[in-house]
């Protein structure tokens, strides 16, 4: 089956009736809109998420929501008046919106939600949904990181900047290849090169310099372990934003590193589609 677009947004209600004839999975997008340091657009993250639905959903044949396009990113938002950019969504209202948005697909017919998430702090907060909405409906229900961050995984291999220049985390040389990649998809000009810089996180001044750390975790380091975690704003680790070294960034390893995660993804997901799935509530009653 295939349509002009797998996103539900530009189909018609008809296209949605044929699709589930015989097929019932959609995915849903889901990000940030956060400031990445100097060089980045703040949708970084939803460009990820979104760039991974859309090639998921035309190797599957799929269909695909719009992007949640906010997210729980409280520690991106600086300073009052500082002009940062960040929208954060309370925890209570990230949960509530996919909720509903799953919820809302259940309702018509799909029975496999599958959540692709581009950003790490929606991470954190997000457990209690995913379980509401599997024990309420009987739904699969899946969430799907197809990044980076402090695991290589898929991508070992794909990128130069050693550990200690954190090649996975916030605009450094993995997010800033990718937005280059995008750039040459889209024939845009988003990425501002001329302003990215090297900077590695360090310590926050609240706590003792016995204490360590290297990337954007909420946990540190005390005598070369990890037990402590506190909760850490942005610019108390890192005042430009930008976590690690992003001059080694290309567009074909931003597009390399698509393709890996991308695939990965459909090879699970087409998986997922093999196993039965038995919804029992149905209907979202309390959608008012």
């Amino acid at each position: 089956m295939e349509f002009r677009s797998y996103c539900i947004a530009d189909l018609t209600y008809v296209d949605i009736r044929e699709y589930l004839k015989e097929k019932d999975t959609i995915l849903i997008p889901m990000a940030s809109t956060e400031q990445h340091g100097p060089h980045l657009p703040l949708k970084t993250d939803t460009v990820t998420a979104e760039e991974v639905a859309r090639r998921v959903s035309e190797i599957l044949e799929v269909l695909h929501t719009p992007c949640l396009w906010a997210g729980y990113s409280p520690q991106h938002m600086y300073g009052a008046g500082m002009g940062r950019g960040t929208i954060t969504l309370r925890a209570e209202t990230l949960l509530n919106l996919m909720y509903d948005v799953a919820r809302s697909c259940i309702h018509h017919g799909f029975n496999r939600i599958i959540f692709i998430n581009g950003h790490g702090s929606n991470v954190k907060v997000v457990d209690p949904v995913l379980r509401k909405l599997r024990y309420e409906t009987g739904a699969l229900i899946g969430f799907v990181k197809p990044y980076m961050e402090n695991y290589v995984g898929i991508l070992a291999g794909l990128m130069e900047n050693p550990p200690e220049e954190t090649p996975g985390w916030h605009a450094s040389e993995l997010e800033t290849s990718q937005m280059l990649a995008h750039d040459v998809v889209e024939d845009t000009n988003y990425v501002r090169m001329e302003r990215a810089e090297k900077t590695l996180a360090h310590i926050p001044e609240f706590l003792p310099k016995s204490f360590g750390k290297k990337d954007g975790m909420p946990d540190v380091e005390f005598e070369g372990y990890k037990y402590f975690t506190f909760p850490m704003d942005h610019h108390e680790f890192i005042e430009s934003g930008t976590i690690g070294n992003p001059m080694r960034a290309t567009a074909e390893k931003g597009e390399e590193a698509l393709r890996r995660l991308s695939e990965h993804c459909a090879k699970g997901i087409a998986e997922l589609m093999k196993v039965p799935v038995n919804v029992h509530n149905r209907e979202f009653v309390n959608r008012v």
